[in-house]
């Protein structure tokens, strides 16, 4: 099935090392600080349509969370938050920067063994110094002959990819985490995919059962199970 497969590419967040876990933390420290002006489940709702109508401008990653949170908090307070509130909200956002990297079970032993044989690349979305601060701290990079950091991960962006890497799309295998962001624009583009689920996953990479449904890509359950299928 991976006859033809020359270059695999690694999501990061949530499939090399964990991430998601922290926003949610992040988010309820952030509800708890405005719970004199709304309920937890409400805050959580504006708080998300924020993220959505800044990515345009911020894109994914934490300093874009960040600056979500503290439109939200003004917006939710009706401007009446206090200086130190916006502050602590700050901080939510530079003890996320500062987490140790956790890396997921068994990933240095699955890149190890893979670099033996094919080309191992990054492609991620997010903040770049954020993203190369993280694969620096994780002890990875050696295992990495190139690094993606994309704006964003539809099939347009993965055929740029395709072109730079100088390869067929039939040459490159994706994992990752996302179906939304690392599976379905790799089906579509005539490329590879493993879907390796994590326990968490944020609203926006969700997708439909119908969409679910297409064949062209492999689940597996944790990520030491993808050596099974080389």
């Amino acid at each position: 099935m991976y006859k033809n497969i020359k270059v695999i590419a690694f999501d990061a967040d949530d499939t090399l090392w964990v991430n998601e876990t922290y926003f949610r933390e992040a988010e309820h420290l952030f509800a708890k600080l405005l719970a004199n002006y709304e309920t937890e489940n409400k805050i959580d709702q504006e708080l998300f349509k924020k993220e959505i109508e800044n990515l345009q401008y911020y894109g994914y990653g934490i300093k874009g969370f960040v600056l979500s949170m503290v439109e939200s908090a003004l917006e939710i307070s009706n401007y009446q938050i206090p200086q130190q509130k916006i502050a602590k909200i700050l901080n939510i956002g530079k003890e996320m920067l500062e987490k140790p990297i956790e890396l997921l079970p068994d990933i240095e032993h699955v890149l190890e063994f893979l670099q033996r044989n094919y080309k191992l690349i990054v492609a991620t979305k997010g903040d770049l110094l954020d993203q190369e601060r993280k694969l620096e701290k994780s002890g990875l990079l050696k295992y990495f002959h190139h690094i993606e950091v994309m704006s964003d991960k539809k099939p347009k962006d993965y055929l740029k990819l395709i072109q730079h890497l100088d390869i067929y799309p039939e040459e490159l295998l994706m994992i990752g985490n996302s179906l939304k962001s690392d599976i379905l624009p790799l089906v579509e583009v005539g490329a590879m995919a493993i879907h390796v689920p994590f326990h968490t996953t944020w609203v926006h990479e969700e997708v439909t059962e119908e969409e679910k449904s297409t064949t062209h890509y492999k689940t597996v359950l944790n990520i030491k199970e993808v050596l099974t299928l080389f």
